[in-house]
């Protein structure tokens, strides 16, 4: 069609609007297809950033975890320091201590006046506070330390609830104070040392403190699990003196001014209790009285069967111990000089060595066979006690009875003297403990035999 032709104004411009529109519509389609261009640019960047990103933080969290993992790694060997140092410190502060109390004991057998009774009994009251201090101050650190683990077994409540009112039954009865026990037959899942220790804490103080009145011990059986009270009608503690009283070295008001705790005893319990998972809440009334209450767990307990019939136990008789043979294996010279002449005071014969080359020797060549043996567990170039009794042992070919003295008597020593059938004790060596035990096992021993 010519330009001539058309005629027809509204024809022409539908024309010219249908040819701008293929226009337009090109135009659009192109700049669809370059804004998408430009997005898949934008994205392809907004990606390699994000990666980069990424990458970045990923680096940086392995390069945390590192040093989280070495910070981990030096937390453990620092915690195993602390551990080897506390059994060290124990060891190490615990020796001339036990050679101080074991002279001690030898002097006070030699005084024939009032005047030199005196002194001695001042000067073991000294030492024994010393030796209070130092132990308790080293039990808090390990646990502090996290070296401290407890051993769980059933434990009958009634059995050792009965044991302290025994113990602390004098000490009331001097006081004039009224002393009663109300315990349930139930065992309780439990590490046996920590809730003796707890509960004789809590008597002890509830008995200290107060002047008139009494304490009682109650225990009693709930649904969420058993609940042991200790009640006083001492001074009382004020509200806001509660959470202090379990503060090292706090001491509250003795009210009839005799001679003050270490303020030590209360802050190991809160440790314990810790350990233990158990809790401890304290009610008080000042010029009332308190009341402490330790809650077990429900899964912590169950009642008593009536008990079976048992062996008979071994006779305890007094075992005459002139004449019987001990060896005595000690590496510290003045610990061994006081233990040694303390024995030979009760008219034993004693054998002294300093580790196992000596007494492997001393059987081997002079044969001596001992009637006991009595062993430090830390003895010099890391030899054990426990090794040396296992040789001695092996070679007589008999189970002698034995001790094993330890300044550190942890859980993992307990159970390893348990399975050895040994008995054990703690340094410093109380003479008259060490001297009963030791006629216990000699005891023990004829009665076996003759058996």
């Amino acid at each position: 069609m010519r330009m001539e032709e058309i005629t027809d104004v509204a024809r022409l411009q539908r024309i010219n609007k249908v040819l701008m529109d293929r226009v337009e519509s090109d135009i659009n389609h192109h700049g669809n297809s370059f804004s998408l261009f430009q997005t898949a640019l934008n994205l392809e960047g907004q990606v390699k950033r994000r990666t980069a990103e990424l990458s970045s933080t990923l680096t940086r969290l392995e390069k945390i975890n590192q040093e989280l993992a070495a910070a981990k790694e030096e937390a453990e060997e620092a915690n195993q320091s602390k551990t080897r140092f506390l059994a060290a410190a124990s060891h190490d502060l615990m020796q001339p201590l036990n050679a101080a109390l074991l002279s001690l004991s030898l002097l006070e057998d030699q005084q024939r006046t009032d005047e030199g009774q005196r002194l001695v009994e001042q000067m073991h009251r000294s030492l024994t506070s010393i030796e209070e201090l130092l132990r308790t101050l080293l039990e808090i650190s390990k646990f502090d330390a996290g070296a401290v683990k407890t051993r769980i077994s059933e434990v009958s409540l009634d059995q050792m609830i009965g044991s302290l009112e025994e113990s602390f039954r004098p000490f009331a009865d001097l006081k004039r104070l009224k002393f009663r026990v109300v315990s349930r037959a139930l065992t309780v899942r439990t590490d046996k040392t920590m809730i003796r220790r707890i509960l004789q804490n809590l008597i002890s103080n509830a008995l200290r403190y107060t002047i008139s009145g009494g304490v009682l011990v109650g225990v009693r059986e709930r649904a969420e699990g058993i609940v042991i009270d200790v009640y006083d009608t001492g001074c009382g503690i004020a509200a806001g003196d509660i959470e202090s009283i379990f503060e090292e070295f706090h001491r509250g008001n003795n009210p009839d001014n005799t001679e003050a705790g270490l303020g030590l005893g209360l802050s190991i319990v809160r440790r314990m209790v810790d350990a233990l998972g158990y809790e401890l809440t304290v009610s008080s009334r000042p010029g009332k009285g308190t009341r402490f209450r330790l809650a077990l767990p429900q899964q912590a307990s169950r009642r008593v069967s009536p008990p079976e019939k048992c062996m008979p136990e071994v006779p305890e008789g007094k075992a005459p111990l002139a004449g019987q043979v001990v060896l005595l294996i000690e590496n510290d010279p003045a610990v061994a000089r006081a233990m040694t002449s303390l024995m030979r005071s009760w008219s034993l014969k004693v054998s002294t060595v300093t580790g196992l080359d000596e007494t492997m020797r001393l059987v081997l060549d002079k044969k001596v066979v001992p009637d006991l043996i009595i062993a430090d567990q830390h003895l010099d170039n890391d030899e054990l006690g426990t090794s040396a009794v296992a040789a001695i042992r092996a070679f007589s070919k008999q189970r002698i009875p034995a001790i094993i003295v330890s300044a550190d008597p942890c859980t993992e020593l307990e159970v390893i003297v348990g399975q050895m059938k040994m008995e054990m004790l703690p340094k410093p060596v109380k003479p008259a403990q060490l001297r009963a035990l030791m006629s216990h096992l000699l005891n023990r021993s004829r009665f076996d035999r003759a058996s």
